[in-house]
């Protein structure tokens, strides 16, 4: 009958518990080689990384965005400051300025210009590296920029130069493609283009440049991530740019080029109103100058058809008073026609969002802010879109303002020329009062009156827009960037990644942590009996000893001149045999009984070896096979099989004297084997003939050992258990799973198997054996007989 596992009592470790710095360590302290292998390993694989690892150096750059409401006019422009062409400028948004730094637009053109989307490679001893400054060839493409624009994917192919004047073609997978001389133009699939030699060109030797042309737009990407850009404070309008790049003369390069492009383009917008202006004021100049010329040749012929040299001192004071009318007409009549074109021109932007002329002279200062106000926001917006969209917030409120600006005023350039007509109408009544007293003078000079009236006005409004020509090529001439260079970009050649330091600390602690964390979860998921603590900690069973490994080959490890730990261990439980055999007052052996919960822990190996020490001792022992099942006695031994307790169960015939055997290697033991396996086993163990067998056999040997079946499989070591004076439950160290000591407990609870101790099988001497004490001591290495073990294993173990 096999025992239920039911719940017991186990000895309750809760009350005083406290945690074993010192055994804890020791856990990790015995593996100490994992640790150092791990550490060295780490070590080697941080330097293998760092050896061929790409370094990645950061250059960076300082520019001041100019806000000319905060620094004033530069010294430069004050000469023009009277002229009202530079006025007191505009605040820049530095958050703006940023994006705009940062718009595929900018980048794109810095992409363009440096050449970017080509890049140079040559052979290492273990991978490829770019090479930038030191490039002995250029590709120079004859291809028209916007076929490169629309390239589709990657290209790569190789230049093999062959000797000083040509070089081969090769595609991505190293096969000959065409022959060449250097400045020829080859055709491709990417378009035309030479290869040039550079300054560092020399050919020593035959040698191979990898050349990979990548898609423009996924270069800008790259380098649009890459770069950062911040403001160096709240309230500054120093921005910083920094750039990281395997190669840092190329990151100096970008940057550098980064700053010059976005001057570039702040200068194209800047320049976008005054040529605006310019072009305004050259269409009115043309369409005036006309009028003029026609005027003028209409006094000429006047005067040489009437053969007028002047006028009569009446005429001419008629004239000086008409003339004051004049310039008044001409005034108006002036700003009249401009606030017409300019009306003209903003009705011509239905659609579209353009600048409108400035600096053109309205008398209505307001209305001149508020193009200038209108101009800004265009620009803004206009540079804004190029890299954010349509719902960009604020373009949207760009958007709003310009509109609501652009509404503004037509209302007050439309208010304006009506106010302007008015005052025309009035001034030209005051003139007709004049004109009649000038009819009063000869019907000549009145004729000229009137043509030189007609003149003065047409030359005074074109002198007006001739000043404000030059105004506006001077505006043109003295834009300036956007941006003042503080430092230059630079790069201190220090690689930024990977940090050499944190690597190799890193890699440190992670070869020191993996062992750490595999002999952590190791404890956590281990489950089985390892130490003497082990067992008292989940048992009250009596512990009797432990036997540690042994690496011999003989099945007897304890003889005469025995001096290993192993020979020692059971030496320590002969001796406390005679604490827990109980005293007998007459002169019968003493029957010990062993036992184990599964099979595979040693049973057999203690059976025999106890028996061996006992005979040592000068005792008469006799050690019995009685696991009727799987016997184990005489295969351990090396003998063959042979008759047993089931023959002497079965016939009787057969005495023990028929059964008994011995062996050379241990004098004074006399060794009983199992037998044939029978069909009924538990049967056989309750015969009469096993009460008589112990009966005869406790009179003639001091000691009986008896291997038995293991009791959670079976119960035959249950039926003869009543024979036993005590038992001895064997578990085996790394290999009972420490829920099965249940089963041992719940024996001794319920007093089913008499006199039960506990020995531990197969414990690991290098650790000790649960309180710090092992055996072999005092008799030296030179007595320990273990078997050498293979090199890793003695690293590891």
């Amino acid at each position: 009958m096999q025992i239920h596992k039911e719940n017991t009592s186990f000895k309750s470790n809760e009350e005083g518990e406290t945690l074993n710095i010192r055994e804890e360590l020791e856990k990790y302290l015995f593996h100490w080689k994992w640790f150092v292998l791990g550490g060295i390993f780490s070590l080697i694989f941080a330097f293998v990384y760092l050896r061929y690892s790409t370094p990645q150096y950061s250059a960076s750059t300082s520019i001041l965005i100019k806000d000319n409401q905060k620094s004033g006019i530069s010294k430069e422009l004050e000469a023009f400051k009277d002229m009202g062409i530079v006025g007191s400028g505009s605040s820049n948004n530095t958050d703006n300025e940023i994006e705009i730094l940062k718009s595929r637009k900018i980048i794109g053109s810095v992409v363009d210009t440096l050449n970017l989307t080509t890049l140079y490679f040559q052979e290492g001893r273990v991978k490829r590296t770019e090479v930038y400054d030191n490039n002995p060839i250029k590709i120079i493409y004859d291809t028209d920029k916007e076929s490169l624009i629309k390239q589709v994917k990657d290209t790569s192919f190789t230049v093999n130069i062959i000797s000083q004047n040509k070089f081969e073609l090769k595609d991505s997978e190293d096969i000959f493609v065409s022959h060449h001389k250097f400045d020829e133009i080859v055709n491709s699939g990417i378009g035309k283009f030479r290869v040039k030699q550079t300054d560092n060109f020399k050919f020593k030797e035959a040698h191979k440049i990898y050349v990979t042309v990548l898609k423009r737009s996924s270069v800008i990407d790259s380098y649009k991530s890459a770069v950062k850009i911040s403001s160096v404070d709240k309230n500054s309008s120093v921005l910083l740019l920094s750039f990281t790049h395997p190669i840092k003369e190329k990151a100096e390069d970008f940057l550098n080029e980064l700053v010059t492009q976005y001057n570039l383009d702040a200068i194209k917008d800047k320049s976008e109103v005054s040529q605006k202006t310019k072009t305004f004021i050259d269409d009115r100049l043309s369409a005036i100058g006309k009028d003029l010329n026609e005027i003028q040749d209409r006094v000429k012929d006047f005067k040489t058809d009437n053969n007028i040299t002047g006028l009569s001192t009446e005429g001419e004071l008629a004239l000086q008073t008409a003339s004051l009318n004049n310039e008044k007409l001409i005034n108006i009549k002036t700003q009249l026609n401009i606030a017409e074109g300019v009306l003209k021109n903003i009705k011509n932007q239905s659609n579209t969002d353009e600048t409108l002329p400035q600096n053109l002279g309205f008398s209505e200062g307001s209305i001149s802010e508020s193009i200038k106000a209108y101009n800004e926001l265009v620009v803004y917006k206009n540079r804004l879109s190029v890299n954010a969209g349509d719902k960009n917030p604020q373009i949207i409120q760009y958007q709003k303002e310009i509109n609501s600006l652009k509404l503004n005023l037509r209302n007050s350039i439309s208010n304006l020329i009506a106010s302007l007509q008015t005052q025309y109408a009035q001034i030209n009544t005051e003139a007709n009062k004049i004109n009649s007293k000038v009819s009063a003078i000869p019907v000549l000079e009145r004729g000229y009156i009137d043509i030189e009236r007609e003149q003065e006005i047409i030359s005074g409004l074109y002198s007006y827009l001739l000043k404000k020509k030059e105004e506006t090529a001077i505006s043109l001439a003295v834009t300036v960037p956007n941006a003042k260079i503080i430092d230059v970009a630079y790069s201190n050649g220090i690689p930024v990644s990977p940090k050499r330091k944190i690597i190799f600390l890193g890699a440190l602690l992670l070869g020191v942590l993996i062992p750490f964390i595999i002999i952590y979860l190791k404890g956590l998921l281990d489950t089985k009996v390892h130490t003497r603590k082990d067992i008292e900690e989940l048992t009250t069973v009596p512990f009797l000893g432990d036997v540690p490994h042994s690496d011999t080959k003989e099945k007897i490890v304890i003889g005469n001149d025995s001096r290993t730990s192993t020979a020692e261990a059971f030496r320590l439980i002969r001796t406390n045999l005679d604490f827990m055999l109980p005293r007998k007052e007459n002169d019968l052996g003493k029957t010990i009984f062993i036992t184990s919960t599964t099979s595979g822990e040693g049973k057999s190996f203690i059976s025999i070896n106890l028996a061996a020490a006992l005979s040592l001792s000068n005792k008469k022992v006799l050690l019995i096979g009685m696991d009727l099942r799987a016997p184990k006695v005489t295969e351990y031994l090396g003998i063959p099989e042979r008759k047993g307790i089931t023959n002497f169960i079965t016939n009787e015939k057969i005495s023990l004297d028929d059964i008994k055997f011995s062996i050379p290697e241990i004098k004074g033991l006399d060794i009983i084997a199992s037998g044939v396996i029978p069909p009924n086993p538990a049967e056989l163990l309750l015969h009469s003939k096993v009460k008589e067998l112990f009966e005869e056999v406790k009179k003639d040997y001091d000691y009986i050992i008896v291997d038995t079946a293991p009791v959670n499989l079976v119960t035959d070591t249950l039926l003869v258990s009543k024979y036993a004076d005590m038992f001895l439950y064997v578990s085996r160290a790394n290999y009972l799973d420490k829920r099965m000591l249940n089963v041992a407990q719940t024996l001794y609870n319920e007093k089913k198997l008499p006199n039960m101790a506990i020995v531990l099988n197969d414990t690991d001497m290098t650790r000790g054996y649960g309180y710090g004490y092992g055996y072999g001591y005092g008799y030296g290495n030179a007595y320990v007989e273990t078997v050498k073990k293979p090199w890793y294993k003695r690293i590891l173990s």
